[in-house]
């Protein structure tokens, strides 16, 4: 079975990067004797050779190097998973569909909510089952194509009923994506430690910049076809069009997922019941005063996030910007990202993750007050820039990050408390955020610009550098 994944993962790859090559050439030609479509047409082909390169060749070159059993961690992961990330940006293209089906802002709110809690808030339910594992992979790759990728094909359904019953669609567009979301965040405290087992310290940031850089680089061709996309087509058909494209391309990734090579380790914690497991969190709180006042700057950070599912829209209200003007705001998004993860990671590896992450919230900080006083909706694409050099900055050091404060036994213990704490506030700061877009969304994003003023300050001044200091390293496991 594994010979048979290696052999199809190859030749997907090689198959999709002459695709696109075929496709290119096979464009120029149709498009160099009309020169008022050269450059439109152009960009799109263009935007095919990214994904074909993007997807194809890494792909194929991981499949090869691991059939010759070297390692291959994944590099190839990032360009359809970010790929069809692209085609449903939760700042842009989401509240976008939905803003069509319904005017009420808590259904604005509501994707917010699923975006900002639902991969944080189950960690650390399974942070208990996670620790007892001599392996995460299997737990990743099997379990997560039934919750992760499956449900976004309800994505795609939705649209299609979107004309003739909008409720339904709806209804499916959030089991859908709250399907998708949410079993994301059942594999993520494995995923997590997988990666952490694979990198040493010094090398995490630097892989996660990599390859979210290459990444976001793909999926920024892809936001370009995706304006190309909401902007030719009819409503419903270009959203049919887009979320069908992202479930393609995040169910490849799985194929990509499949062929990290993750070391076994020898469980060397005290197996803990539920019980157990649960009376021990306070504890690691009460005595790891850096760790604690790590995730309250954290928490500041989830209130100052409270305003990024309403720009598009408050852009679409205030100005009328074209559903083609949204698909670029996804790509300024995606380009931020892509500064963002590629300088933290580099940075991160030399200088620690501290840093990155007062320099990705300055960004937030930037963003929303731009928002806040911008004069035309030209300004937007600054505005969305510099949220996705903070989205980037937090996907790699917010994550890396609480890897550097726990033993490596406790290290999904660890993760599932900040991120879990993370998801509880994710799911009030968007209605927070949802009442008061309903009546101004200039204080919406002055008080998001403030409570990202706030968090910096916090992580600045009350926050030390895991890596440069000796962490207490804790037992769980309440005395009897």
């Amino acid at each position: 079975m594994r010979d048979f994944i290696r052999v199809s993962a190859l030749l997907f790859g090689l198959l999709a990067t002459v695709l696109s090559l075929l496709a290119a050439a096979a464009g120029l030609v149709l498009v160099l004797p009309d020169g008022g479509l050269l450059l439109v047409s152009l960009t799109l082909i263009a935007s095919l050779v990214a994904v074909g390169a993007g997807l194809g060749a890494p792909l194929a070159w991981a499949a090869l190097r691991s059939w010759q059993r070297r390692p291959s961690p994944a590099l190839h992961l990032p360009p359809a998973w970010w790929l069809g990330l692209s085609f449903i940006s939760t700042t842009t293209i989401l509240p976008l569909y939905v803003s069509k089906l319904t005017t009420n802002p808590l259904a604005i709110g509501l994707i917010a909510i699923i975006a900002n809690s639902g991969w944080f808030m189950p960690q650390l339910f399974t942070a208990n089952a996670v620790q007892r594992l001599p392996r995460r992979k299997p737990v990743v790759v099997n379990l997560g194509f039934f919750t992760e990728r499956l449900p976004l094909f309800l994505l795609p359904l939705s649209a299609l009923v979107a004309l003739q019953a909008p409720g339904l669609a709806l209804l499916l567009f959030f089991l859908g994506y709250a399907g998708h979301v949410v079993g994301a965040g059942v594999v993520a405290a494995a995923w997590q430690d997988m990666i952490a087992r694979i990198f040493p310290v010094d090398r995490r940031g630097r892989f996660f910049g990599v390859t979210t850089f290459i990444g976001n680089g793909t999926g920024a061709f892809g936001a370009i076809f995706s304006a190309w996309l909401l902007a030719s087509l009819a409503f419903p058909t270009n959203f049919v069009a887009t979320f069908a494209l992202a479930a393609l391309f995040i169910t490849l990734s799985w194929v990509a997922l499949a062929q990290a090579r993750e070391p076994e380790q020898v469980v060397t914690a005290p197996r803990q019941t539920n019980r157990q497991f649960w009376a021990g969190l306070p504890r690691i709180l009460a005595e790891d005063h850096n760790f604690r006042r790590y995730v309250s700057t954290r928490l500041l950070m989830v209130l100052g996030g409270m305003g990024a599912g309403f720009l598009t829209v408050a852009a679409v209200r205030h100005w009328q910007v074209s559903d083609g003007a949204v698909g670029l705001y996804t790509l300024a998004v995606l380009i931020g990202q892509t500064l963002g993860s590629a300088g933290a990671g580099f940075l991160a590896d030399r200088r620690g993750h501290k840093l990155s992450l007062e320099l990705g919230s300055l960004s937030l900080v930037m963003a929303y007050l731009l928002a806040w006083l911008a004069p035309g909706p030209a300004w937007y694409y600054a505005v969305f820039l510099l949220l996705g050099m903070g989205a980037g900055v937090a996907a790699v050091s917010g994550m890396m990050i609480v890897l550097e404060f726990s033993p490596a036994e406790l290290r999904p213990t660890y993760v599932g408390l900040s991120n879990t704490a993370i998801g509880l506030l994710g799911i009030v700061s968007p209605l927070i955020g949802a009442w008061l877009a309903s009546r101004s969304y200039d204080w919406l994003f002055a008080l998001s610009a403030l409570f990202c003023l706030i968090s910096l300050a916090s992580l600045r001044f009350r926050v030390r550098e895991p890596r440069w200091i000796a962490v207490q390293r804790l037992d769980p496991t309440p005395a009897e």
